[in-house]
């Protein structure tokens, strides 16, 4: 059995990518431009259809279209090895498509029953689902990598569905990489209350910003009104 870490080992680490045998902090680079071609793909879907399910199609194009340009020889396609990730070994790449596939499916029924009367009520149980399923999308593991890229993208993709805006989790290095990469290791055992947190806090965030936005704006408009 073929196993492989999805993480590099370190700063001097290589990968062998389109642009030829790179060191990780060169491609570390790639990788943001990646994530942001990904945010700019999921923001198109929702500005041309008003719903689009989350389907293993539109994973896999998201991943294609966020890394594929760096790694053409798997991006966009279920891994064929086995992992480990954060310790514990990913489920078998035998069983990415069933999980996927059901995951998709859970998640299209639990966004059915979101609170659709109480403001307070309708943000708690968003914020549960997302926790959820960026958790399951990891334990999962479907890419060869960049699947902590993936869920959080993804989430963003259901807050928007939602008519809520994109969140930024802090997640990549240091100090918010280790409290995100514990709170899923707490997920693993039912507790979600720390991923939840993140993504509330996040969430949070994200609305204020808008909130503080739409005070500017109004408050140009009363000026334009008094010349």
């Amino acid at each position: 059995m073929v196993k492989a870490t999805t993480k590099p080992k370190g700063a001097t680490s290589y990968k062998e990518t389109a642009f030829g045998i790179i060191p990780r902090s060169r491609l570390i680079q790639l990788e943001v431009e990646g994530t942001k071609k990904g945010l700019e793909y999921i923001s198109a879907l929702v500005q041309k259809r008003k719903f689009s399910k989350i389907t293993p199609e539109l994973i896999c194009d998201l991943h294609q279209v966020s890394f594929g340009w760096i790694f053409p020889a798997w991006a966009g396609k279920y891994r064929k090895i086995q992992v480990t990730f954060s310790g514990k070994e990913a489920p078998s790449y035998h069983q990415i498509s069933e999980l996927v596939i059901n995951l998709c499916s859970d998640l299209e029924e639990r966004l059915k029953h979101l609170p659709k009367t109480n403001k307070e009520d309708f943000i708690i149980k968003v914020v549960e689902l997302l926790a959820w399923f960026q958790h399951r999308f990891v334990f999962i593991h479907p890419f060869q990598d960049y699947n902590g890229r993936m869920a959080r993208m993804l989430t963003s993709f259901i807050l928007l569905q939602l008519n809520l805006p994109p969140i930024e989790l802090k997640a990549e290095t240091g100090a918010d990489r280790n409290y995100y990469l514990k709170s899923l290791q707490k997920a693993d055992e039912g507790d979600y209350l720390s991923l939840e947190a993140l993504i509330n806090n996040a969430l949070s965030e994200s609305l204020e910003k808008i909130k503080n936005k739409m005070a500017v704006e109004d408050e140009v408009v009363e000026e334009e009104k008094k010349e």
